[in-house]
């Protein structure tokens, strides 16, 4: 009981940070390639944090690092497509919602990779997010815009991160051969986790970028402004984001943590409106509020149990 209360709490505070990241990251792709900065940004962030994570790091086994570095390489790919959603949209409130869906994913995708059993909540979920997708593809002329695509390309490959960054940050089961019966294998240590795996996402970035981007000076406005948001996004945005959302995840189940990350879009356009005086269309509105009514009937479940816990 203490541990999801503190496990809840946590990821309060991580949609917070989470939020507060899309508007360094906006800043910051204004000034350079957007494949260029989530390479630094992470690649910076896992550096900060293997400064203070030297001893976790060493105590890793080789099944350790393949299993974290596994889980970067899926949470690199879904990074790429959310930056590159975010270059390519103009509306970060909705680009929000749409990348939420990933939390709707979540148990559709430990069914199929998992074999987990699915709730009804999910299937009674579903239609309502596919509504308000249409009701945004609507408010674009009925298309789905490039920005729209990547950030749905981004929920799906969130929904899989979640998934196995969850099972590699709890303990789970292997067998050593047919023939002999399961055996535990220990969890991976939450900072160790998050340092391979910002690692991996870096790597990846930077990779994609080299093959598709212009590091030229004319490409990249170095300025003491790009500096700063690279910073913050590094450090407040990732680092300090991802590792608590590690370890929290490592405190609690993979559902009930999810229920936690859908506050993010709503932190999102409000800072949006405020930062950046963003607006939505009524339809874009309504759509983003059939999503988050998606996410709430997906875990309503879910929600009610914690209530209930808190005595609400």
């Amino acid at each position: 009981m203490k541990q999801a209360t503190q496990s809840d709490l946590l990821l309060v505070a991580v949609t917070l940070l989470a939020a507060i990241s899309w508007m360094f990251s906006k800043e910051a792709i204004a000034l350079m390639p957007p494949l260029f900065f989530m390479g630094l940004r992470f690649v910076l962030a896992a550096a900060f944090l293997a400064c203070i994570g030297g001893r976790q790091l060493r105590q890793l086994t080789g099944e350790h690092i393949v299993r974290s570095a596994r889980v970067g390489l899926v949470f690199g790919l879904a990074m790429l497509f959310w930056v590159l959603g975010l270059a390519h949209s103009e509306t970060m409130g909705e680009g929000a919602f749409l990348t939420s869906l990933g939390v709707l994913l979540v148990p559709i995708v430990a069914r199929v990779f998992f074999a987990e059993p699915m709730p009804r909540s999910t299937w009674l979920a579903l239609p309502v997010a596919l509504l308000g997708m249409l009701l945004l593809s609507l408010a674009h002329g009925f298309s789905i815009s490039w920005g729209q695509g990547f950030y749905l390309l981004a929920a799906l490959g969130l929904a899989v991160f979640f998934t196995l960054n969850t099972r590699a940050a709890t303990l789970s089961m292997r067998k050593a051969s047919t023939r002999q019966a399961a055996t535990p294998l220990s969890p991976v240590d939450p900072l160790a986790l998050t340092i391979i795996t910002l690692t991996s996402v870096g790597l990846v970035a930077l990779l994609a970028s080299l093959l598709l981007e212009s590091w030229s000076s004319t490409m990249v406005q170095w300025s003491p402004a790009l500096f700063g948001w690279l910073l913050a996004s590094a450090l407040i945005g990732t680092a300090a984001r991802f590792w608590l959302q590690t370890y929290a995840q490592s405190l609690t189940t993979q559902t009930s943590g999810a229920v936690m990350l859908i506050l993010e879009p709503l932190w999102v356009a409000l800072f949006a409106a405020l930062w950046f005086a963003e607006t939505l269309l009524v339809l874009q509105w309504i759509g983003c509020l059939m999503i988050f009514l998606a996410l709430l009937v997906n875990r309503w479940q879910l929600l009610r149990s914690i209530m209930t816990r808190r005595g609400l």
